[in-house]
């Protein structure tokens, strides 16, 4: 049985979650940290099966994977579904691969700067945090918006590792810069990556630890 390491309201393990559920590949969850249902914290086993203190991590036997996008593609290399998650074209491959980096680097990361500002609890650092995270968010809103015309999914009409990528990105930076109306297309985006099932079981297992989110999550989603 294949284990992955993680936590529910953590953007990563959501976007490993997501290609777990739409693949149907059986899986243990170990939750880490003291919040967990049964009590049971495996965060002991998680560091010393990757000290570098990120999460999620996929376990496989003898073998720890690290890095969400290389879990997914491990997927699908080492236990492949009926499902994937990456096209068999090398160059769409690309293409994907280079979705599922953009919204990691231009989308995810700065929501996550704004969100390291907020958790230091200092007004002011957590303000000239999320000012450096809203111009980058908007440049990244911006190219989406124009990326996304004539696409049900980011990379076409195929549900892949950058719709992964993209579900738990755009969901919380929504939180912390919401996307405004002049980008429809991408409102309309996110709008369809919440109702599709994978990411919406991910998103109502993590629902009980909205309180978690230091910039103050809307009620809505």
């Amino acid at each position: 049985m294949l284990q992955l390491f993680g936590h529910p309201f953590s953007s990563y393990t959501q976007k490993a979650l997501v290609a777990l559920y739409e693949t149907g590949q059986p899986f243990a969850f170990r939750w880490i940290g003291p919040d967990a249902p049964d009590g049971n914290d495996h965060g002991s086993e998680w560091l010393q099966r990757w000290p570098l203190r990120k999460f999620p991590i996929l376990v496989d036997g003898e073998r720890t994977v690290a890095e969400t996008s290389v879990i997914v593609e491990y997927l699908q290399l080492a236990h492949p579904r009926a499902v994937t998650l990456l096209p068999a074209d090398p160059l769409a491959a690309l293409d994907v691969r280079f979705l599922d980096r953009f919204f990691d680097l231009h989308v995810m990361a700065p929501m996550q700067q704004a969100v390291d500002g907020a958790l230091t609890r200092d007004p002011a650092k957590a303000r000239d945090a999320l000012d450096l995270a809203v111009p980058k968010l908007e440049r990244a809103y911006a190219w989406l918006e124009t990326h996304l015309a004539g696409r049900t999914w980011a990379a076409g009409e195929d549900f892949t590792l950058a719709d992964c990528a993209a579900a738990p990105s755009l969901f919380y930076a929504d939180w912390t810069h919401p996307i405004a109306e002049q980008y429809p297309r991408l409102r309309g985006y996110r709008a369809r990556l919440l109702a599709r099932p994978s990411f919406a079981r991910a998103v109502e297992e993590a629902r009980p630890f909205r309180s978690y989110f230091p910039l103050g999550a809307p009620d809505r989603d």
